[in-house]
């Protein structure tokens, strides 16, 4: 378990957890809110398969308390830096603050390798743009596919 003792608005705690035979269906259920499937896709069962096929991407399961509400991974790039990817939070679980202490819990466990952290969203995305932002993520001009990179620079 990843931990790094946040809560979200409601004061339930933010872990992040390996997915396992008892957690990946919950995981893979996972869907945004309609206007979110632009940039992410309808459930995340597309994502655990990616990393199912992948060498690059670990998949984990955001959980508020004990009830499993998201989907992030996180991979290691040829020169080092740290990946944060994949990023799904339950439609109904949105708006509470669960996925801002998902991604300081990753950033915070991955800054302990001492490389840059990275992330990319899409250009349109102004609410991933504005989280990303406030955590301290800034943006690098370069791309990846369509979408922007930001990095986190460990202190």
């Amino acid at each position: 378990m990843i931990d790094s003792a946040l809560r979200d608005r409601t004061g339930r705690h933010v872990t992040l957890r390996p997915v396992d035979d008892d957690n990946w269906r919950a995981v893979a259920d996972v869907a945004p809110r309609d206007d979110q499937r632009a940039w992410v896709p309808a459930l995340a069962a597309r994502y655990l398969l990616l990393t199912m096929r992948s060498d690059v991407w670990t998949s984990l399961a955001v959980y508020a308390d004990e009830t499993a509400v998201g989907h992030v991974m996180w991979g290691v790039d040829d020169d080092g830096s740290r990946w944060i990817g994949g990023m799904v939070i339950e439609a109904a679980e949105q708006e509470r603050g669960v996925g801002r202490a998902a991604v300081r819990t990753l950033a915070d466990w991955l800054a302990t390798a001492g490389h840059p952290i990275r992330l990319s969203y899409h250009p349109d995305n102004t609410q991933a743009a504005a989280l990303y932002r406030a955590l301290g993520f800034h943006p690098t001009g370069a791309t990846e596919d369509d979408e922007l990179v930001a990095e986190l620079t460990p202190a």
